[in-house]
C-alpha cells in the first residue's frame, strides 16, 4: 500500500469507519488513515494536504457531496486524477457502477456484511496495490 502514503477514507457511517480502522490494523496495513465524512470534506482535505494519499477508499452514499460527485471533481484535477480510487459501498445499483467506472475508478466493491469477509476484501486490496506499479 505505497508504504509511505496515507489512505484517504471518505465515509460518513461511524460504524463503517471503526470497521475500516480495525480491519486495516488487523490485516497489517499501517499507513496513516485520514477520514473525511463527505465529498466536500475530502476535496477540502486534498486542497490543503502537503502529501497526496496513495489510495482513496470511497463510499458513494454520503451527505452534502456523494461519492460520484466527489469523483467528478477529483478526476478534473490533474494533480489528483492519478490517485487510485476504490469504491467501497453497499450500492448494487448498476448506474452507480457504470458512472463510477466512467469516472476512472480502480475498483468497485460491495461492503461485505461479515467482518471476516471485510478483512478479506481489504487484504485483496492490499495485495493488489503492493503488486501494482504506481505513477508516483
Amino acid at each position: 500500500m505505497l508504504s509511505n502514503k496515507k489512505i484517504l477514507l471518505l465515509e460518513d457511517d461511524v460504524v463503517d469507519i471503526m470497521t475500516n480502522q480495525r480491519a486495516l490494523k488487523q490485516v497489517n496495513i499501517s499507513n496513516e488513515l485520514v477520514v473525511q465524512e463527505n465529498g466536500e470534506q475530502g476535496l477540502n482535505y486534498l486542497n490543503n494536504c502537503d502529501d497526496l494519499p496513495g489510495i482513496i477508499l470511497l463510499d458513494i452514499n454520503m451527505p452534502k457531496m456523494n461519492g460520484i460527485e466527489f469523483l467528478g471533481h477529483l478526476k478534473k484535477n490533474e494533480a489528483w486524477s492519478q490517485i487510485p480510487v476504490v469504491v467501497l459501498t453497499t450500492s448494487k445499483d448498476q448506474n452507480d457502477k457504470l458512472e463510477t467506472f466512467k469516472l476512472g475508478i480502480s475498483g468497485y466493491m460491495i461492503k461485505p456484511v461479515g467482518y471476516d469477509d471485510f478483512k478479506k476484501m481489504l487484504t485483496a486490496i492490499k495485495d493488489y496495490w503492493n503488486l501494482s506499479e504506481h505513477p508516483y
